[in-house]
């Protein structure tokens, strides 16, 4: 029976197992995401997250989903990342990079009383073109275009943060039926690589509320991507202005969004351990 080390960390609930390869251990992340994510049954997560060593950043990220499918990038479990390089002895400095599959990110540490207790993010430039989001549409960009999904009319933005996203504003976002709405988006054949979607609500000037369908996941209470995401969606529909933070509110916390000129976005929020633990495989 193998056993297998890990720490259950999460930013703004946005939860993940944590598995610790810097020592250049090979792990069977889309194996151990099937095994270690359903919850009341394991462990429980939105999926698993390895740390491993880096030629080119202090530590590179490989996540997977729920289902075992790999994603590109995830803002929450960054955050995270940047947190146990620091709390765990992998570097004494306070600002960190992590090399992810879409690039590298750099992380500047917050601490308090020798602890993280945030991270701030740059998240480079959001991309638009469907091209490269992608999303099958005709045009520079897609904001605020109409799609149909279970039979109804919904507005979307594409947007992609490495990942791809789109961006719904709608009202009273907490009776959505996400269990059944999500789905329909997730695999919606305007995406051929899937997608991830964000329901939004302005709740006040500069604060949206948000609800988010992750790919591979299903609805989770965070997502950091997602909320730069929305951000970007914001700033292209007039609903916010670039240069001043916009706060995320999501089911597990809030994330401050920062979106500048030229479309590049910095994140701000929480960083949490739960505990360290064994699973046996």
């Amino acid at each position: 029976m193998e056993k297998i080390k890990f720490t259950k960390m999460h930013g703004a609930g946005n939860d993940y197992i944590y598995i610790d390869c810097m020592d250049g251990t090979p792990m069977d992340g889309p194996s151990l995401a099937v095994a270690m994510s359903p919850r009341r049954f394991s462990v429980g997560s939105d999926g698993v997250v390895l740390i491993c060593p880096s030629d080119v950043a202090d530590a590179r990220m490989r996540m997977y989903n729920q289902d075992g499918s790999e994603g590109l990038m995830c803002g929450n479990a960054i955050r995270c990342i940047g947190k146990f390089l620091r709390e765990r002895g992998y570097t004494d400095k306070n600002v960190v990079t992590v090399e992810t599959a879409s690039g590298v990110k750099t992380l500047a540490l917050n601490e308090k009383d020798g602890t993280v207790v945030s991270v701030s993010v740059d998240m480079g430039r959001a991309i638009i073109s469907p091209r490269l989001v992608p999303v099958l549409f005709d045009g520079e960009r897609m904001v605020d275009e109409p799609i149909e999904a279970r039979g109804a009319e919904y507005r979307v933005t594409a947007v992609s943060m490495g990942n791809p996203h789109a961006v719904i504003f709608t009202e009273n976002i907490s009776d959505l039926d996400l269990e059944k709405i999500g789905p329909d988006f997730e695999n919606h054949p305007l995406f051929p690589d899937r997608v991830n979607t964000e329901f939004c609500e302005v709740a006040a000037p500069g604060v949206i509320t948000m609800r988010v369908w992750e790919r591979g996941s299903g609805e989770t209470f965070a997502c950091g991507t997602g909320a730069c995401a929305s951000a970007v969606a914001a700033v292209l529909t007039g609903r916010a202005s670039a240069g001043e933070p916009i706060l995320l509110r999501l089911r597990g916390g809030d994330l401050t969004i920062t979106v500048r000129d030229g479309l590049s976005v910095t994140m701000e929020g929480p960083a949490k351990i739960v505990y360290d633990g064994e699973f046996y495989l």
